[in-house]
């Protein structure tokens, strides 16, 4: 993506450049940007390391309050401490803020946004406003959720998450790769246990995130919330259970959902295909279902084993899995970013050299 010269084009800042979220957004805002381009990306560590990160090499600035100076929009990927101590700061600069973390839960000022489903809140708020991105799961569960509301109404929906290491970070992936390799080498010894307990190697973790009273999760408590927000549906009928899967990266689901009305699989599928970053794969065979290896496009939610239960076509099931990094975080992030910035003009590409 084209780093340009023109004054409307805006200054955005990153703040967490060196996590595996912050990592994921710089690269897409690299690649595409928010619309046709930005004057300045400022990348902040809440460590206060300066190294250089990225492509270009460019530099690492420490968490200070003059980072945010003439901002146009900031990005919290630094975790929740860092959110709840630098958003209204930031946000009273003027900046738009998009906070990636869980730093907000329920507040009503500040709004979860998927744009495919709510960006008009995006589009309409003023400068000096904080906004949530909602969890990976949440982003894909209400984007698909709203197509099928829409056309043939949602009374109940049952959901399995299996959540990759990269739910964790860098820590998580790193933690799951040492793991695994102990266990080939010596299959008694004891894998590292920091970030999953049990330990994620060779396993499966049936409870993400810390408990709750009861007896859910703080993450299955999460995807919960966050839905039912950004859909507008306060007693939506949805349950779920959260699992951590020995997966490097890339989050999937098994999602029943009981429709309104009878629906018909042919019906289904054209609806689903239809909505906008949705990737459906239907060519018949189980095994051919989209999977963190092999669905392709990290930017988009892939869909797949859609089956109507033949003796009630009210209910279905549908499998999902996404890139957690990119389509469930960085796309969703930039994608608010660029709900807000539409109403200004577009700027005309100067394109910058390197060294300028």
């Amino acid at each position: 993506m084209t780093r340009v010269a023109h004054p409307t084009a805006p200054r955005l800042v990153l703040v967490g450049a060196r996590g595996a979220r912050g990592t994921a957004l710089r690269e897409l805002i690299e690649e595409r940007g928010p619309g046709t381009g930005y004057r300045e990306l400022r990348l902040v560590d809440p460590n206060g390391r300066r190294h250089p990160v990225g492509s270009r090499r460019d530099p690492v600035l420490p968490l200070e309050e003059k980072v945010f100076e003439d901002a146009d929009v900031v990005f919290l990927c630094a975790g929740v401490g860092v959110s709840r101590r630098w958003a209204r700061p930031a946000a009273r600069r003027g900046a738009l803020v998009i906070d990636t973390t869980d730093a907000f839960p329920g507040d009503p000022g500040v709004p979860s946004v998927v744009p495919e489903v709510n960006g008009r809140t995006a589009e309409r708020c003023p400068s000096g406003t904080v906004l949530a991105s909602p969890g990976p799961m949440a982003v894909a569960l209400a984007r698909v959720l709203h197509g099928i509301e829409r056309d043939f109404g949602v009374r109940q929906v049952v959901v399995s998450t299996y959540q990759a290491a990269s739910d964790e970070g860098h820590r998580g992936v790193e933690e799951l790769l040492e793991g695994s390799e102990l266990a080939l080498r010596d299959p008694d010894a004891d894998p590292p246990s920091e970030c999953f307990r049990p330990p994620l190697a060779f396993n499966v973790v049936p409870a993400v995130g810390g408990p709750v009273p009861d007896r859910f999760t703080t993450e299955e408590q999460r995807l919960l919330r966050e839905t039912r927000r950004v859909l507008g549906r306060p007693r939506l009928n949805l349950t779920v259970t959260c699992v951590s899967v020995p997966v490097v990266g890339g989050h999937s689901a098994a999602l029943f959902v009981q429709a309104e009305v009878p629906t018909a699989r042919r019906a289904l599928v054209r609806m689903l295909d239809s909505l906008p970053g949705i990737v459906v794969h239907d060519s018949g065979a189980p095994r051919a279902a989209p999977t963190p290896l092999t669905a392709g496009d990290p930017d988009s939610v892939h869909v797949g084993r859609v089956r109507v239960v033949p003796h009630d076509p009210r209910g279905f099931w549908l499998w999902l899995t996404l890139d957690d990094l990119r389509a469930g975080c960085a796309r969703n992030a930039l994608g608010i970013a660029e709900a807000y910035l539409a109403r200004r003009r577009a700027p005309v590409p100067v394109p910058v050299s390197e060294g300028g």
